[in-house]
């Protein structure tokens, strides 16, 4: 499945805008990584587009998110790396991710939603005035955007080998990059 493919899937899926502008975000991002850690670009994204894939099915019931869209993805004919990918994002199955994709999906989810929470605190809400620093401090503050789950962000990097800062500043220069498509 190509890109514009799993777009049409992700859309058919997910009617919510913010969601769908979520899952942009990591896609952007797992773009982002792999080009640093020697990943397939068009794999990576397309995990990151899809992760979330049945978000809007499994609202009320968050321990059956991502093993359902795991095996939806499955059931359309997506590799097992893909499909373990998605399936252990969920910090709340309590499975550790296998393989860098895995890793990196992991912990580029939550820095999405710290990203844009750090960009719409700023007078402009342009992501293009967020620095590498302004998300760095946002970080620290454990109050600010409680729902993007730190020790999970922390583990950049023995997952995946990055320090925190470098992480941090790939993720933000991704979403950069698609700052149209993110409102942002």
């Amino acid at each position: 499945m190509n890109r514009e493919e799993a777009y049409k899937l992700l859309k058919e899926n997910l009617s919510n805008n913010n969601l769908l502008k979520h899952c942009l975000a990591v896609e952007a991002i797992m773009r982002g990584l792999a080009g640093r850690l020697n990943g397939d670009p068009e794999i990576w994204g397309i995990t990151g587009l899809l992760h979330d894939i049945d978000y809007e099915e499994t609202k009320g019931d968050p321990l059956q998110h991502s093993l359902v869209g795991a095996e939806m993805l499955k059931k359309l004919g997506f590799n097992n790396e893909i499909t373990e990918a998605v399936r252990r994002h969920n910090e709340a199955h309590n499975i550790k991710p296998e393989g860098i994709m895995a890793k990196a999906l992991f912990v580029c989810d939550p820095m999405s939603g710290l990203i844009v929470a750090a960009t719409l605190v700023l007078p402009s809400k342009s992501i293009k005035d967020l620095t590498t620093e302004n998300v760095l401090n946002r970080f620290k503050e454990k109050a600010f955007a409680r729902g993007a789950n730190r020790e999970i962000i922390k583990q950049c990097e023995p997952l995946l080998g990055l320090p925190m800062e470098e992480f941090t500043s790939i993720a933000l220069e991704a979403m950069k990059s698609i700052s149209e498509e993110l409102g942002l």
